[in-house]
């Protein structure tokens, strides 16, 4: 290795970082059934990432665009204050129900969770202006830059948000690659970078975890 090699480039050294975080039963056998559905969902240093992110803004009130298995929902809330509720929106019925279960083995009260079904273009306008502490993105790449509209308005000063799989498996940084969810991830990431409303950061976790914080 040389002084000039990002040590995250170190295979040994990604896979004890991404390994270092500790999944509880109740999301492994989410994410298991994630993997059924066909929902691939956040990988386990991301949730850590979100988890951590959650406690940090002492978020009370978040936005996840794109439920899937819940996954993603229970890291989230794990973050979360005590009182918390994190509102999900998915098209699809059966992550809702999936979601659900997963909520239910983990002990969530029923009350921390409300789950929309519905398409997160129809439901965002709806959502209240400044009225969340931290917006999770994880759906329609495509869509990821109208996400990015709908989330800064919905933060209250000093919320997040946070952009899972911008990488993309890399292809957003081989300019070969021009189907429309690696454009989209493209323009999300270079729009984050240069709003003035935000301060952003990259994090090599995963597929790649966008995040940025709303300037006060």
């Amino acid at each position: 290795m040389t002084a000039e090699m990002p040590i995250f480039a170190v295979p040994e050294v990604r896979e004890f970082v991404e390994g270092y975080p500790a999944e509880d039963a109740a999301a492994a056998a989410a994410r298991a059934r994630g993997h059924e559905l066909g929902c691939v969902p956040i990988g386990v240093s991301g949730g850590a990432a979100l988890r951590f992110l959650a406690a940090a803004v002492q978020a009370r009130a978040v936005v996840e665009i794109g439920t899937g298995a819940g996954v993603s929902g229970l890291w989230l809330l794990g973050g979360m204050a005590p009182d918390g509720v994190l509102t999900s929106i998915d098209v699809e019925p059966e992550h809702h129900r999936t979601a659900r279960r997963a909520f239910a083995e983990a002990g969530i009260a029923p009350g921390r969770t409300r789950l929309i079904m519905g398409q997160a273009l129809d439901v965002l306008p709806r959502l209240t202006d400044g009225g969340y502490d931290l917006v999770f993105v994880d759906a329609a790449k495509p869509e990821y830059p109208r996400y990015l509209e709908h989330g800064v308005r919905m933060l209250r000063p000093g919320g997040v948000i946070a952009f899972d799989n911008v990488l993309w498996s890399g292809r957003v940084v081989d300019p070969n690659h021009r189907d429309s969810a690696t454009t989209a991830l493209r323009e999300v990431n270079r729009a984050v970078r240069e709003d003035e409303r935000l301060v952003p950061l990259l994090l090599p976790v995963g597929d790649g975890l966008l995040v940025a914080a709303k300037r006060p």
